[in-house]
């Protein structure tokens, strides 16, 4: 029970629309279906859990809100109250929750011996190399199997199947679950060894969130200067300052078409998330002793956005924050 505390939603209403596609969606082939648990239905979870089914899985699912899980229950996945009972059903289970702390209680709780001995254990929550490593001995201990596969792509990613997942364990686990991924993503890629999917993850989630540091101080400084932020993103995403933020995810509303920031940076990636992204980042950048100079000055721009009441906010909130600074 106590895990059932711990573990936090990241979002339920982004999958209203998700469960209304799953009821249309169900009639497809099974044939090629397992049993997949799917544990942590978010804003991430949800369309995951969704895409799964779509592909002809069979779904069982559990959350702390059962709100969460309503969508998928609609479109014929069993809804559990005890994560035990989940992974007895399942050939797959998958993990998607908001911390390591929460990851670890959750495997200790599940993982006690009665799961069908086949069963494959996944971790895609963003947890860091090391919290990862501890995960898989404990499994391992228990007699299972288990990768970390985190992942890339955000909400836009998670609902159209296209994330990218970035793999760590042993080659003959990664083939097992290989083709399960696919059904999720665009893009999956074997890192290496255990926790190599979460050191991949937190090097790109600290690019990312340099780059959108620097799209926003761009953007506010052509836009204060007089130019036409549609105009000045024509040129960026057609010259040398391109990048995913500025083509897919800019923080000036009305300039791309799924952004948060055209709704009140609402929903996406919370700058709560990127910011414990930054931190286990840096945790690992000292444990290696390795420079991260920009990394470390992101880290401390969206500390400063928590500390200011914007932590349930979009991180592209950063331009929001920085057009308003008038100093």
């Amino acid at each position: 029970m106590a895990m059932r505390v711990l573990i936090q939603s990241q979002g339920v209403k982004q999958f209203a629309k998700c469960g209304e596609m799953l009821v249309m969606t169900r009639s497809m082939s099974t044939q090629k279906g397992k049993n997949i648990g799917f544990i942590g239905l978010g804003q991430m979870g949800a369309p995951m859990a969704s895409n799964l089914m779509k592909k002809g899985h069979q779904l069982h699912v559990y959350d702390v809100s059962p709100k969460a899980a309503d969508g998928l229950k609609a479109g014929g996945a069993k809804v559990y109250t005890d994560t035990k009972d989940l992974a007895k059903n399942s050939d797959f289970v998958f993990t998607m929750l908001p911390n390591g702390n929460i990851v670890k209680d959750c495997y200790k709780e599940m993982v006690d011996g009665s799961a069908p001995k086949h069963t494959m254990f996944v971790d895609s929550s963003t947890i860091g190399p090391e919290a990862a490593q501890d995960v898989q001995k404990l499994i391992n201990e228990r007699g299972y199997k288990f990768v970390d596969a985190p992942v890339s792509g955000g909400v836009p990613g998670a609902i159209n199947g296209t994330l990218t997942f970035m793999v760590g364990g042993k080659v003959e686990e990664f083939n097992q679950v290989k083709d399960v991924l696919q059904d999720m993503g665009g893009k999956i890629t074997h890192c290496g060894d255990y926790g190599m999917g979460q050191a991949a993850k937190l090097a790109n989630n600290m690019m990312l969130a340099i780059s959108m540091v620097g799209l926003a101080e761009t953007m506010n400084l052509a836009i204060r200067l007089g130019l036409d932020p549609k105009t000045f993103a024509d040129i960026v995403n057609s010259s040398t300052g391109r990048s995913w933020a500025s083509e897919v995810y800019s923080p000036v509303p009305n300039l791309c078409p799924n952004s948060p920031a055209n709704n009140n940076y609402a929903g996406g990636f919370s700058t709560g998330l990127i910011t414990k992204d930054l931190g286990l980042a840096s945790n690992c950048a000292v444990s290696s002793n390795t420079p991260i100079a920009l990394g470390s000055l992101a880290h401390q721009v969206y500390r400063t956005l928590c500390a200011k009441g914007l932590a349930d906010k979009d991180f592209g909130v950063i331009y929001d924050f920085m057009k308003n600074d008038k100093n």
